[in-house]
Formats: C-alpha cells, structure tokens, sequence
C-alpha cells in the first residue's frame, strides 16, 4: 500500500513549476480524487527558493547519501538534509512510503519520470504514466543501489523524481508548469490505482536507461574549446547516430559523434556548467 507521500519543490530554488505547485496545493488542496491517501506538501529549501538560486553553498539533491547524512557534510544543504531526512524518512526505514521530487531542466526533455530501480511497482508506475501521458519520456537511473544514490527522493520508501523542461532558470513557463502538474496527478493517480487493485494489464512501454555523461571538450587549462551542435541542442531522447555532429568548436569545425547510436538528454544543462558536462547518453529499452 502506498498511503503516505511526500510531494517536494524546491530542492533547488530556481527550479519553479514544482516550487509553484506546492504552493498552490498547500493552499487550495490537493484535488478530491486524491482524498485516500495522505499526501504532505513540502519546500525543500527555503533560503535557495528565496534567493531564486539553485542552492545557497551546496547541492542539496546530492546530499542524501547514507555517509552524508552520518554528518560527513559541512555545508548549509548538509545541515539542511539532516533535518528533512528526519522529515520525510529516515531514509531506510522511512515514515513515507512515497517521496515523489519535483525538478525543472533547462534541456528539452519535456515531462521526464526519473525512476531508480525496475521492480513491480515502479515498472507498473511507468507504464501508468506513460498511458496517461503519452508525450511523458521515462528515464531509469538504475546503474547504482537505490539506497546508494544520494538524492532526496530516496529517503522514502519508493521514490521518484519529475523532470520536466525545457524552463530556464528561475522562470515559471505556463506550458512546463501544466506537464509538470499533469505528471504529479498522473503519479497520485497511480497510487490510488495501485492500492485499489485496479491498475488492470497495463501495457509494456518505451524508456531509457541512463548511461554515461559525456565531458565537452577542454584545453590543457581546463577551458571549452567547443560547443552543443545545433543539431543536437534540444535533440533530447532522439537517437544519435554514429557520424552526428556534437560539437562546433570555435574554429567551426564539427566533432562528431562516434560511439554507438544512443539517446542523449540533460543536452546542455545548464546547471551542470560548472562539472562540464554536456549531455548524458541513454539506451532505449521496453519495460
């Protein structure tokens, strides 16, 4: 049974559709449909939301690891995962059978379910969404342990992630923020399904499993020597083949890609500038 959940916002405070969408369930309630279950609404970093920032000295998304939450970690988000992982967890042996994490991209992913592991509930969970929302792309980031990931959705029983874009940072769009909504109802919709035993033979789906993150290219001083292809900006979760361009550098010239065909998504994210990533690659799988 899935009865108590937690719906965040706000892990990173310039990430606003999920932000907004707490904010309007906590004060409107959330809608009848959803009255059996036992839902909290919570902002998850308050002093990064106030600041429109992504955090305030560390990545609170990041911070959810068994060794950091033993106190290994220094920073305000630290301290901060501490506390909410008392709130919403602890994690593994959590108070809340479902922590369901809101997110905004800058990249073109639209309305992406994250799920961490393929077992029956977050297979069926999948294949629920993807029937409610076609358009929805389900990515699986199951390269590692649940409890070894260090994300804030892990202090729950299950958890899950939204993603959904492409939004700049610290901008509402309306069109992100209804898919963002849409999403959330749909996973809602799932656990009153799912505990009444009514899901029926849900069909099998398309997603993708996560890869490897692929660095763009630097000098021997750390600098970008090129940049996202136009053919690949915004090109998430469309396969990219041998041959493809992926990078211009600034001379003009293209890179291209030379691996096998993959899926890429997170292209050019703009929260991870600083890491130098520039896409993150995928197969595609049924599930």
């Amino acid at each position: 049974m899935i009865e108590s959940v937690a719906l965040v916002g706000g892990t990173h405070g310039n990430e606003t559709s999920g932000i907004q969408l707490i904010n309007s369930w906590r004060k409107q309630g959330l809608p009848d449909t959803f009255a059996s279950l036992n839902v909290s609404c919570v902002l998850a970093n308050p002093d990064a939301i106030n600041a429109n920032v992504r955090f305030v000295e560390d990545d609170l998304n990041r911070q959810f690891s068994f060794q950091m939450l033993m106190g290994k970690g220094t920073s305000k988000e630290a301290r901060l995962a501490t506390k909410l992982n008392e709130q919403l967890g602890p994690k593994g042996n959590s108070q809340h059978d479902l922590v369901v994490d809101i997110h905004n991209t800058t990249s073109n992913m639209g309305a992406t379910l994250i799920i961490l592991e393929l077992d029956e509930f977050n297979t069926q969970l999948a294949r629920y969404v993807k029937q409610v929302m076609p358009e929805a792309n389900v990515l699986i980031e199951d390269e590692q342990p649940v409890a070894e990931h260090p994300y804030l959705c892990t202090t729950g029983t299950k958890g899950v992630m939204i993603e959904v874009g492409a939004q700049p940072q610290g901008v509402l769009r309306e069109d992100i923020y209804q898919l963002t909504q849409t999403m959330a109802e749909a996973i809602l919709g799932f656990c009153v399904a799912w505990n009444n035993e009514t899901l029926g033979n849900l069909p099998a789906c398309e997603a993708f499993r996560l890869g490897d993150n692929i660095p763009f290219p630097l000098d021997e001083q750390g600098q970008r020597t090129a940049m996202i292809h136009h053919q690949l900006q915004d090109a998430d979760f469309l396969p990219l083949m041998p041959g493809q361009p992926v990078f211009r550098d600034f001379a003009g010239n293209d890179i291209t890609w030379q691996g096998d065909t993959t899926y890429p998504h997170f292209i050019n994210e703009a929260a991870y500038h600083k890491q130098h990533v520039a896409f993150a690659t995928a197969t595609r799988i049924t599930i």
